[in-house]
């Protein structure tokens, strides 16, 4: 039997439990821009050579993010209801208490 955590508050769900799925995609939004002649007319194999030998001889290689992250998460129903009221988390990062000293 397979077992499932609330990623949210780490209860234990049960087959018939109150179940869901929460999937985040990220990713650059780009704008794609005009494509010209001289686009068109440029050797765009020889570039990417050029940059791939660049990054091969670059001692200090760049940290390269990924362009595309996906995450999954399970939560329970009252998970659930409190991820679609703030799903930025922007409710919760508001109420810091700080102590009167």
């Amino acid at each position: 039997m397979l077992t499932v955590s609330c990623d949210g508050c780490g209860k234990q769900m049960r087959p018939g439990d109150d179940h869901h799925i929460v999937k985040i995609e990220v990713f650059a939004a780009r704008d794609p821009g005009k494509l010209t002649e001289a686009d068109l007319d440029e050797d765009h194999l020889q570039s990417i050579s050029e940059l791939l030998q660049r990054l091969e001889n670059s001692e200090n290689n760049p940290d390269l993010e990924p362009t595309c992250c996906r995450r999954r998460y399970d939560l329970c129903g009252e998970c659930r209801k409190r991820y679609l009221r703030d799903p930025l988390g922007r409710e919760s990062a508001s109420k810091v208490l700080f102590s009167k000293n």
